[in-house]
């Protein structure tokens, strides 16, 4: 265990970064997220935390240290928003280095370096999509880790699906220090992660998992019909290139990544998951709860790193801290 070992979460969304941090015994000081209700979220499942729900730009390296009152942090973890790195973002700048310092999104990567330049953590991980080190962007963001004070910068590309997370899912953790855990011998599928639960109901014992947003009947008659594994619809992203949306999962295989936009349709059932289905595909406990409108929580879902990865990491980063 890791007990005294303190951590920040930056752009925390519903705690799936902390979750696997927490359940390894590290302490989370303090939470920051603009989204109330992702706040709410947040709140519900880390009550020991203190959670900021502001814009990240209004928070001050003074009213940080205030909070957690000076105490020494371990790490700092945090996800900013990937919209305007990601390739399924069709309006996206075409200009990497644009993405990081015009794009108002794109430059609240810039905060969390701030903030790890305030409290000086022994070690940081930023997440976001594989886009974030195209071109530029790469050497840009190793430019300003190094004026934080932390001049040797990894990206470190891991596939939940190697760690136990029964969805695919590959992004970058950018860090200053290697990140190599232990990969699963065997990977998880999408039976193996939802095979159990019972089907919906209006008073389920299993939190979020109410009956899902109902299909119109010309769409739940063509997804009866769908092969297993093939969409229902796609969309494009930047530069034209086609992402599928509800999808039938195939029960013997890895789900495909869990999106904020996506949902998905049971792989025996004329029906979406429900949230949480769609939680256990990202590695949620069934303790850990979603609050807000459906449509909210399917995007908090989606929208996390999978606890049981950040869990991996957590108890990678134990040879470092211990």
């Amino acid at each position: 265990m890791s007990a005294g070992l303190f951590l920040l979460d930056l752009f925390s969304g519903a705690g799936g970064f902390s979750r696997g941090f927490k359940d390894e015994g590290y302490r989370v000081l303090l939470a920051v997220d603009n989204d109330k209700t992702v706040s709410r979220t947040y709140s519900a499942n880390f009550p020991r935390t203190i959670v900021l729900s502001e814009d990240i730009r209004e928070v001050s390296c003074d009213d940080i240290m205030y909070i957690i009152n000076r105490a020494r942090v371990d790490v700092v973890i945090g996800s900013p928003p990937c919209e305007p790195f990601t390739a399924a973002n069709p309006r996206r700048s075409r200009s990497p280095i644009d993405r990081l310092y015009s794009d108002p999104t794109g430059s609240l990567v810039l905060e969390y370096v701030r903030v790890v330049e305030c409290v000086k953590p022994r070690i940081f991980i930023m997440e976001n999509v594989p886009g974030i080190i195209e071109g530029e962007l790469k050497q840009a963001i190793k430019t300003e880790f190094a004026k934080a004070g932390y001049g040797t910068v990894f990206y470190n590309i891991l596939r939940a699906e190697d760690f136990g997370v029964p969805s695919r899912r590959t992004r970058v953790f950018i860090s200053n220090i290697r990140i190599d855990p232990p990969r699963v011998s065997k990977r998880m599928t999408v039976w193996d992660a939802i095979g159990d639960l019972p089907s919906p109901s209006q008073d389920p014992d299993i939190p979020n998992h109410e009956p899902p947003p109902s299909l119109s009947a010309r769409k739940l008659k063509r997804a009866v019909k769908l092969r297993s594994g093939a969409a229902l619809v796609k969309y494009r992203g930047c530069g034209g290139r086609l992402f599928p949306n509800l999808v039938k999962l195939d029960p013997h295989r890895i789900a495909p990544t869990v999106m904020g936009s996506s949902r998905f349709i049971h792989p025996y059932e004329p029906r979406l998951l429900t949230v949480r289905e769609q939680a256990r595909l990202m590695s949620y406990p069934d303790d850990h709860v979603f609050v807000g409108g459906k449509e909210e929580q399917y995007n908090q879902v989606g929208e996390s790193v999978p606890p049981v990865l950040s869990g991996v990491m957590a108890r990678y980063l134990l040879k470092y801290l211990v």
